[in-house]
Parts: C-alpha cells; sequence; structure tokens
C-alpha cells in the first residue's frame, strides 16, 4: 500500500510505500525534514486533533467465538518465515469472542528480543470507517528484552505476565465494543484512569503503530484469499506521554519517542520521554 502526504512547507506531493510510516526523510522539492504521516480517517478528534473513542460497558457474559483459530496456520508460518522459529503458543483455554493465542519467538543473536505475536484477533473483521476497509482485520505483537521470564510459573506474577494480557486485551477490545484499532490509536489502562499495569511498571497506555524497527517489511501485511491482515506494534507509554498526545497530538508524541529511541521493543527502564521524572519522593 501507498501512503500520499504533502510536504508542510512547499506543498510537494510525495507517495512512498506504507512500511516508511512514521519515518523521517528530506522532501524531495525543498529539502525539508518530513514524517511520513500515519494512515487512515480520523473519526472523532480532541483539541490536538488526535482521536477520542467512548464506549459503553459490554453486558457480561462470554460469546463463544464463530470459528476458533481459522487463521492461525497462516498466521505461524507468516511469523516463522520473517521473524523465526515459534518457540512457544500460549494457548486460550476459554475464548470470549475471537480464540486468542499469542506465539513466542526466542531471541537470537540477530534479533536480541523476545518477539510476542496475537493470532486471532483477525479471525473477525473489527468495525472500521466506511473508507478504511483495508483495515479491518489485524494482529499485534510486541518486543522484550531477552532477560524476560518467560515461563509459565513465572507468568504467575503479573509483574512477568502484563505483556501478554495487555496484547489479549488490545486484540479483543475492538471485538467487545464494535470499534477498530489502527496506527496511531492509543488505548489507557482502565480507560481514563490510565492504571499502571503492574506493580513494576509505570506504563499505563498503548499505542498502536505500524512496525518501525524490530519487524522486516515483508511481514507488515499477511496477504490472504479472503483477507488482507495487518501487523501493528504495540509501545507502552507512561501517563505524561499520554497526555502529551491528547494535548499536542499524535506527530509531537513522535517526536518526542524518536528522539528518546523509543520504538515497539519494550524498554521497561526508560525514561519518560517527556524528559522529566514519573518517580516522586517525599
Amino acid at each position: 500500500m501507498q501512503i500520499s502526504f504533502e510536504c508542510e512547507k512547499c506543498g510537494h506531493f510525495h507517495k512512498v510505500d506504507e512500511t516508511k510510516v512514521g519515518k523521517r526523510g528530506r522532501c524531495r522539492n525543498c529539502g525539508a525534514e518530513v514524517r511520513v504521516p500515519v494512515p487512515g480517517p480520523i473519526v472523532d478528534e480532541s483539541a490536538s486533533g488526535a482521536p477520542v473513542f467512548r464506549h459503553q460497558a459490554r453486558p457480561e457474559g462470554i460469546q463463544a467465538p464463530d470459528s476458533e483459530a481459522e487463521n492461525c496456520e497462516a498466521i505461524s508460518a507468516h511469523v516463522e518465515e520473517h521473524i523465526g522459529p515459534v518457540h512457544q503458543v500460549w494457548h486460550e483455554l476459554v475464548s470470549d469472542l475471537v480464540h486468542l493465542d499469542v506465539l513466542q519467538v526466542e531471541p537470537t543473536d540477530e534479533r536480541p528480543f523476545w518477539t510476542l505475536v496475537t493470532s486471532g484477533m483477525s479471525d473477525r473483521p473489527m468495525t472500521v470507517p466506511d473508507d478504511a476497509e483495508s483495515y479491518s482485520h489485524a494482529e499485534l505483537f510486541l518486543c522484550l528484552p531477552p532477560e524476560w521470564p518467560m515461563s509459565r510459573s513465572d507468568f504467575q506474577n503479573e509483574n512477568h505476565y502484563w505483556p501478554i494480557r495487555l496484547l489479549k486485551n488490545l486484540a479483543r477490545l475492538p471485538h467487545e465494543y464494535d470499534t477498530w484499532l489502527g496506527p496511531g490509536h492509543s488505548v489507557g489502562n482502565d480507560g481514563e484512569e490510565l492504571t499502571p499495569y503492574a506493580d513494576s511498571t509505570r506504563f499505563c497506555c498503548a499505542l498502536v503503530m505500524p512496525p518501525l524497527v524490530c519487524v522486516p517489511p515483508d511481514f507488515h501485511v499477511l496477504e490472504l484469499p479472503d483477507r488482507q491482515i495487518r501487523f501493528y506494534g504495540v509501545w507502552p507509554l507512561y501517563r505524561d506521554e499520554t497526555e502529551l498526545k491528547m494535548a499536542r497530538g499524535l506527530d509531537k508524541l513522535l517526536e518526542r519517542l524518536e528522539k528518546n529511541g523509543v520504538t515497539e521493543q519494550v524498554n521497561v527502564s526508560r525514561l519518560s520521554s517527556r524528559g522529566r521524572p514519573f518517580w516522586k519522593f517525599w
């Protein structure tokens, strides 16, 4: 897919491949620095231009999936072709709306981090705007440090399990609320409460973005006979970074994240990209 945009300085029209989303370059006409914008329509906007979605709570109860793991083999093959062998699959025992598994790829010398990829989010189409049909099927991934505890017993501790829970909650959210997740969307933990994911971290919000550095371009989209599945990276954010996005927009947040080397490769010890401490001591 091609992304079309104009240079903010001179208005020159550019068209680039979608794998360049979020990256910087130079305008071919005037030489000004430009960032390839995140595609996709804006449904509702805050004062900064950031999309805002609010949904009613879903009635309690579990709705069994219409079908289970119908794309699992294709997704697993796609992961193994472009990232590496699937070392472990965290299977879901009880499924609501969609059957969600998490595929786990071990660190290697070439890719020194764990890679976690959802499988099952794309079994149902998301409820996308009329002009965003190509965004209706998606899966999510994130990357963890090589020393992250990854055994079944480790996951009894929420301080270790929260990235898995985050992926599964995000992957099920569009189907729970008849909405969608796409490039540039962010989801706060406990909505606007922004509760930290675990006692060990102050991350409290997730930014959904096209892959940036952790996977090759051919991994970004899986073409199947009946659907196109897009893979998005999940970037955990701090409260003040989330507030920056809402107040000043996605581009300003991406500018700060880029300056501080933040990507979809999770660094749990990083400082806030706003450059101020988030712990207070009295």
